[in-house]
């Protein structure tokens, strides 16, 4: 498994070992929440389905779009795959977040603070990120010391 993972300036900040992931955010002038689903396959990130609690300011969606009685309107994006996601921090809405497996972390906890304007990439971490080697055979007991003192 490749697995994901996050950086500023191509250099890797933070990685998890998962194939599937969500990036959520509040529309910066709307305040609707957005989400994005995302997967990695080999060494893209391919967008399977993103959700949207509204339209307005620049947050048009398909007109293939579902809605759902959660609130929200679903659709699949008709993107290509992805070498990098990039995303820039904003101070005029609140950050992202990242969930995965049932859980969810802001940028800022992931990653820490950033200035206005830090652009963070995600990607798909290199060949080997999560490999590890077999484990270490089990070595034997320690022999016991010979008795010195008479």
């Amino acid at each position: 498994m490749r697995g994901l993972c996050m950086g500023l300036a191509a250099l890797i900040q933070f990685s998890l070992p998962v194939s599937h992931f969500t990036v959520a955010w509040m529309h910066s002038v709307e305040k609707i929440r957005w989400e994005e689903d995302y997967r990695i396959e080999g060494d893209r990130i391919v967008a399977v389905a993103a959700r949207i609690e509204g339209s307005g300011a620049g947050m048009g969606f398909p007109d293939d779009a579902v809605w759902h009685k959660e609130g929200d309107w679903e659709y699949h994006p008709n993107l290509p795959p992805l070498n990098k996601l990039r995303l820039t921090r904003s101070r005029f809405t609140s950050d992202y977040r990242l969930c995965w497996d049932g859980r969810c972390k802001t940028f800022t906890e992931l990653l820490g603070p950033a200035p206005d304007g830090t652009v963070v990439e995600l990607f798909a971490c290199p060949a080997g990120t999560f490999e590890t080697a077999a484990p270490a055979p089990p070595q034997p007991p320690p022999m016991p010391r010979a008795c010195t003192e008479n």
